[in-house]
């Protein structure tokens, strides 16, 4: 009986050791070898002066620490591109004095995956998250940073789930 019992366990480590399960918290089951994010311009009506350049590395960064795929300038197995199609600013609720009590501020991005190996994997889509505020407070200093911070990791981990992750 005894021999029985580290048999079935030898024979269950061999066995789980055996199979190769490709399982990530992420959810993302196949990492492409290098990826590569193009310049998102900002062509929304109301331009955020820099707004492009921080999706563009938040996209890259969000990517590079989920997936052990490399960043690479041209020729990556993965392409991201896309422009930045809204900046906007409305009001949300009002108050009794007819006057706006809280703001939304809105950013749209439309992006273009291109998978180099398996062609029915590509994607346009757009994506388009929100942050509200105050309306008494401005949209600047840290009320801004923390609106883009928000905004920015929402919208790379939604563009990451629709691409890579079998959500």
């Amino acid at each position: 009986m005894n021999a029985f019992k580290y048999l079935f366990i030898i024979a269950i480590c061999l066995l789980s050791f055996g199979c190769k399960v490709n399982y990530s918290f992420t959810g993302i089951t196949e990492t492409p070898e290098t990826f590569q994010v193009n310049f998102f311009q900002n062509n929304a009506d109301l331009v955020e002066p820099g707004l492009d350049r921080d999706f563009t590395d938040a996209l890259q960064v969000r990517i590079l620490n989920q997936t052990s795929a490399q960043l690479v300038l041209s020729g990556g197995e993965v392409i991201y591109e896309g422009e930045i199609v809204e900046y906007r600013i409305s009001p949300m609720t009002a108050t009794a004095e007819n006057t706006a009590a809280q703001n939304r501020l809105t950013i749209s991005v439309n992006v273009r995956y291109i998978n180099t190996k398996d062609e029915e994997k590509d994607l346009e889509q757009r994506f388009s998250f929100f942050y509200d505020y105050p309306a008494a407070a401005q949209l600047s200093g840290s009320i801004k940073d923390t609106a883009f911070d928000e905004i920015l990791e929402r919208l790379t981990q939604d563009i990451l789930n629709a691409t890579l992750a079998d959500w």
